[in-house]
């Protein structure tokens, strides 16, 4: 589906402008990351829409729906991404999933999501090929887009009649977690017929037969067995089932350049276990580094953000798991953790979110780490808006939050995220409302078009000053609410002042504070518009409610 020629014409100028511009700064605890669902978001092929004889049999937004890898990469170099001022795409794991479909008691439901896999050594057929995968991340790069990859370590895809399950000595099959303490975390499955790893054994397992038996009517099991000889000869690692794991995942990186790691529930894996992964994740991306030269982006490590459900950034690098048991998963060499904090911390003011947030992040207990906020995602049942009443304010509060900031795909379009027809998290996950884009639909108050502008006006702002997300905030005015925020470390200096509910009916003068010095041109990344500090103040003429103030 193409944009509207207004849309289209905001993606191709913006485009253009950055094109021209030398390459901004780029820091992870500043990133804008898109999250996608894959298989929800763009289709380029009609032809992998049901491979391995998947049916349209599944309940309500539970099947797949046709998104595919080469739907992403045409939405990459359209210059959708750049347009919004994202620097980071995360995407659900692509790995291959379960054929069958299986009901959790909401219906028929197959792995269009990712987080049942069956073999993560190859692509899911439904979502393309290997060589989209590296032509995913090589667009990406091209246009200074870092890659997330979406990783699971504790669990497998349902067992089904064609998918049965992993060996005794590679999974459990119960008890069921009931989250009292750590042990009844980890040592568990998190739902019924979900396999959990043995993460925790150190004992040696065989591959399993099933898999050694695709490998082969594939002509790739002699390959496959001597990249894992090499592995485990390596690394010294006993050939228990998390090595297998963090071999498969790193081959990620070592094969496709992947910049990071997205962890999906990671309190239910030793904390051990992800620095291992982590260890051998940081190897993998300087081997891919050294290998291809002229393909990386920069000399940055490899990142990796936790998913701990329920982590609150108040909790600072201590997470309680229950029943007196703590986990410090930054010790686990994560660089952030996915503050679920936000969408609760959201019905407050700017200042108070703000502030609190800094002070985390600079000076508090969160002080050299980050964290990635979000409003809502493929599997919060509450988000901060689920009826898409206050697309502008979610923009506001998310993109200007201290710390990395997740977009949730559509958010910028005003995804509806209460599907009336589907159960539980199908709800959240539509497919891409690209039509509602096109016409420029309306609703509660609003078009479709404006809020995407606004989005995209604080991303490039973000994308153009790292002190947005990274550096230091401060309060400079109560009312009208003005804050500035200021970076420097390792040689890089970056200040910006904001400005915001301000009123509309005529033009602000806004008092810099001297933040900016008298006769600096400055410019406000909302309008567009430059002007020129006088008297300890700027004026661009404009009416908005939002100012976003720096140099260009």
């Amino acid at each position: 589906m193409k944009l509207t020629t207004l849309a289209l014409a905001m993606a191709l100028s913006s485009t253009a402008a950055i094109a021209a511009e030398k390459p901004k700064p780029f820091l992870w605890e500043n990133a804008t990351v898109y999250f996608l669902l894959t298989d929800r978001f763009s289709n380029a092929f009609n032809g992998n829409d049901l491979a391995y004889d998947r049916r349209a049999d599944a309940a309500p937004l539970r099947g797949y729906m046709g998104g595919d890898l080469a739907g992403i990469i045409n939405k990459i170099n359209e210059g959708y991404f750049d347009s919004l001022g994202v620097n980071a795409i995360w995407i659900t794991p692509p790995v291959e999933q379960i054929h069958e479909g299986t009901d959790e008691g909401t219906g028929k439901s197959y792995g269009f999501h990712g987080y049942w896999a069956s073999d993560f050594t190859s692509v899911d057929a439904n979502l393309g090929t290997e060589n989209d995968f590296r032509n995913l991340v090589e667009a990406a790069h091209a246009h200074g887009i870092r890659v997330l990859l979406d990783v699971v370590m504790n669990h497998t895809g349902p067992v089904t009649d064609a998918d049965p399950v992993w060996p005794k000595d590679w999974v459990r099959t119960a008890p069921q977690c009931t989250y009292k303490d750590a042990k009844t975390t980890v040592e568990c499955t998190l739902v019924k017929n979900l396999p959990d790893f043995l993460t925790e054994s150190d004992v040696p397992v065989q591959l399993p037969e099933r898999l050694a038996a695709k490998w082969q009517r594939e002509g790739r099991f002699e390959q496959e067995v001597k990249e894992l000889n090499e592995f485990f000869a390596r690394t010294g690692y006993p050939r228990a089932p998390r090595y297998y794991l963090i071999k498969w995942h790193t081959d990620w990186i070592r094969k496709y350049g992947v910049d990071g790691f997205r962890a999906d529930t990671v309190k239910h894996v030793e904390a051990k276990v992800w620095k291992e992964l982590l260890k051998e994740s940081a190897i993998a991306f300087e081997d891919w580094k050294k290998a291809n030269p002229d393909k990386k982006l920069s000399d940055d490590k490899f990142y990796a953000t936790a998913e701990v459900y329920n982590y609150n950034i108040a909790e600072g690098q201590s997470h309680h798991l229950g029943g007196g048991s703590y986990a410090n998963y930054y010790q686990a060499n994560f660089n952030s953790m996915i503050n679920f904090g936000l969408v609760q911390d959201a019905k407050k003011d700017y200042e108070a979110i703000f502030s609190s947030y800094s002070n985390a992040l600079h000076g508090g207990p969160l002080t050299g780490y980050s964290v990635l906020n979000y409003l809502d995602s493929h599997d919060d049942g509450a988000p901060f808006d689920a009826a898409r009443k206050k697309p502008f304010e979610s923009a506001t509060k998310l993109l200007l939050a201290p710390g990395a900031a997740q977009i949730y795909y559509g958010d910028e379009t005003a995804r509806k995220l209460d599907i009336a027809e589907a159960e539980g998290d199908a709800k959240l996950r539509s497919f891409m409302n690209w039509n509602e884009l096109e016409q420029n639909v309306e609703r509660d108050g609003y078009k479709i078009a404006d809020v995407r502008a606004h989005w995209a006006k604080l991303g490039l702002f973000r994308k153009a000053h790292v002190a947005v997300g990274a550096g230091v905030h401060q309060q400079l005015s109560a009312k009208p609410y003005v804050f500035k925020r200021t970076y420097e470390k390792d040689g890089l200096r970056d200040k910006v002042v904001v400005a915001l509910d301000l009123p509309t009916n005529k033009p602000s003068t806004i008092k810099v504070h001297g933040v900016f010095a008298n006769g600096q041109k400055v410019k406000d990344y909302y309008s567009g518009k430059t002007a020129v500090v006088r008297g300890d103040s700027v004026n661009f003429g404009t009416k908005n409610a939002i100012v976003l103030i720096g140099q260009e």
